[in-house]
């Protein structure tokens, strides 16, 4: 420490002799005005990056930190859901749900875990909506219905969360708030502007969300449309200028990461209902969509103006969302085009057309109901041209396809999957990712809205395009992802996960339930009954056994009677060895009952004993 004091002092000192003989050898120089000659004047040195004495320079003040904390939408599509904080505030992006999976025995929707956000209510300052699609709007009512929080979303987007919210009775109480692209609004110290971008529902947007640690974009669901049918193209202007403003992370749609190239548009789709209607001439057309799909929904009204067709819509969702599109001005329709379900059968085929939902096969839906002929308005026969107009969602395949076969039982017609291009994806491919990526220009990268595969793969466009590997992070749900201007890390995670709803019930069905219905499902049950004095432990009455999903009783015989036998010499040890705890003998006559069952079937059913003391 003693030298780098002195060793500076040092030098300074040498430094001035050699100075002053430099003055006195350099060359003379004529003043232009004097016409006297002067001795030219040299810049005093400095060595590189050094100050001159008495101006210090200060300390730079730490970077400010955010937090994002991803609560769903990682590892999976659907059930989005994503905090940020900063300085205490904190603000929530998407609240969705998911479908459940096959093995999900009676499961009807999957959502967030909420134990975070009620944790953290007070600090919230309310929940932004990107669109209004169901894995982005579908959880809002429960979490509405723990923490009261404002909701920010456009104007369609508002209109379908007003349907949902009707639906469970909070519409009263929550503040809903219209948002418009380009238009900034405050959320404590957030600053959060949405961006127009295209996806198959009309009025979503990105987000640009403004904080002291920085900027975040959120893309949403987006693709990149330049024809889009009734929309303005994607907004990658106002996203180039955050891009030079400078962008802390981008937060990126990656469902289509896998797939090279562009997401095709709209107008493609509109081409090829054109020659499906000419195809169908004479037969009456039934189109299967999504109910939220307000571009589809306009397409077909339009083709059935041209063809001198009504229109008329089936399923509740579907009902409710048009009339809605409709109030609102996002649909168009000249007067008596649409009719009610009721009046199809007034009208020759040739000159209707029915919009429905049920593209992905839902059990319920009004499509499945046509397919298996319990439809209560609509009957589907020979005459009939069916579009399904929808890419099956992995895992429903084997859904649609059963619609599908009941439809061509009937004698109908049936377009579907890729037969004609009567579905065009919502979600950016490749080429559109790396053009974000490229405006956006970000420090960060975080890929989103995906299974881990799709998630991988856009981090390795990302990586392609130059951003380092070392500020691209592949979260999951639940973790706390620390961001600021100088570092990316990780803290602690959050409670997080599924939520199953099941009928009324949320949060009551866990994994062990599911345990058991799964057991049931693949195994079926046994029941032991018996009566049994409580005094001396003996069986008074029984055993009896029940079988349920597991072999049908009057052919199996020989081998209940003879479980029935092994049972009751397992009470009567029980009495022999004076064991009084039911537990325990509930659990021999189980163990006994297992191991036979097993041997002589190789199946374990769930042995469920009930003992009733006299």
């Amino acid at each position: 420490m003693t030298q780098s004091i002195k060793e500076p002092q040092k030098q300074r000192t040498q430094r001035k002799p050699m100075q002053k003989q430099h003055a006195q050898k350099a060359p003379a120089e004529r003043n232009e005005n004097t016409g006297k000659q002067q001795t030219a004047r040299r810049r005093p040195f400095y060595s590189r990056g050094r100050k001159p004495a008495g101006k210090q320079q200060k300390p730079a003040a730490p970077a400010i930190p955010m937090h994002i904390i991803p609560l769903g939408g990682l590892g999976e599509v659907g059930k989005n859901i994503t905090v940020y904080e900063c300085q205490g505030d904190m603000l929530i992006v998407d609240c969705g749900l998911v479908f459940p999976d096959s093995d999900m025995f009676g499961i009807d929707l999957v959502i967030p875990d909420f134990t975070y956000v009620v944790q953290n209510k007070d600090k919230i300052k309310g929940i932004v909506i990107t669109h209004g699609h169901e894995d982005h709007i579908g959880a809002l009512p429960y979490l509405l219905k723990e923490v009261n929080l404002p909701i920010y979303a456009t104007k369609l987007t508002i209109g379908l969360i007003k349907n949902k919210l009707e639906e469970h009775g909070l519409l009263g109480r929550t503040k809903l708030v219209e948002v418009k692209p380009r238009h900034k609004f405050k959320l404590g110290c957030f600053t959060v502007e949405p961006i127009h971008v295209n996806h198959s529902i009309p009025d979503a947007v990105a987000l640009a969300i403004e904080c002291p640690a920085g900027i975040v974009l959120q893309t949403g669901d987006f693709k990149i449309d330049y024809t889009p049918l009734s929309d303005d193209p994607t907004d990658l202007a106002t996203i180039a200028e955050y891009g030079k403003k400078g962008v802390l992370a981008l937060l990126s749609d990656s469902t289509n990461a896998e797939r090279p190239g562009f997401t095709a548009t709209e107008y493609k789709v509109a081409q090829s209902f054109a020659n499906l209607f000419r195809q169908a001439d004479k037969q009456r057309i039934i189109i299967a969509t999504f109910a939220s799909n307000i571009y589809r929904v306009q397409q077909i009204i339009d083709l059935a103006v041209e063809n001198g067709r009504k229109v008329a819509v089936s399923g509740r969702s579907m009902a409710n969302n048009t009339q809605m599109a409709m109030e609102l001005g996002y649909l168009h329709a000249p007067e008596g085009v649409l009719i009610d379900l009721e009046q199809i059968n007034k009208y020759p085929p040739e000159k209707v057309v029915l919009i429905t939902t049920g593209s992905q096969g839902e059990p319920l839906s009004a499509l499945s109901r046509m397919a298996t002929a319990s439809h209560r308005n609509v009957r589907v026969g020979p005459g009939d041209f069916i579009i399904i107009s929808a890419t099956p969602i992995p895992g429903n395949e084997k859904m649609v396809t059963k619609v599908v076969n009941g439809l061509l039982r009937l004698g109908a017609q049936v377009i579907y999957e890729s037969m004609y291009d009567v579905h065009v994806s919502g979600h950016a491919c490749q080429e559109e990712q790396k053009l974000v990526l490229t405006l956006a220009n970000p420090k960060y990268f975080l890929p989103v809205h995906g299974e881990y595969k799709q998630l991988k793969k856009h981090a390795m466009t990302a990586e392609s395009l130059g951003i380092p590997a070392k500020n691209i992070h592949i979260a999951e749900v639940g973790q706390d992802i620390i961001l600021s201007a100088d570092v990316l890390e990780t803290g602690e995670p959050v409670p997080a996960g599924a939520v199953m709803v099941d009928g009324l019930g949320v949060g009551d069905v866990g994994n062990v339930v599911l345990r058991d219905r799964r057991h049931l499902s693949e195994d079926g049950l046994v029941i032991v009954v018996a009566t049994v004095d409580r005094a001396t432990g003996e069986v008074i009455a029984g055993p009896d056994l029940v079988s349920r999903g597991f072999v049908y009783v009057r052919e199996s015989e020989e081998l209940m009677d003879e479980a029935r036998r092994l049972v009751s010499q397992c009470f009567d040890r029980c009495a022999m060895e004076n064991v009084r705890e039911w537990n325990s003998v509930k659990t021999r006559v189980r163990e006994t009952l297992s191991s036979y069952i097993y041997r002589k079937t190789k199946r374990s059913p769930m042995i469920l004993p009930i003992l009733m003391e006299v």
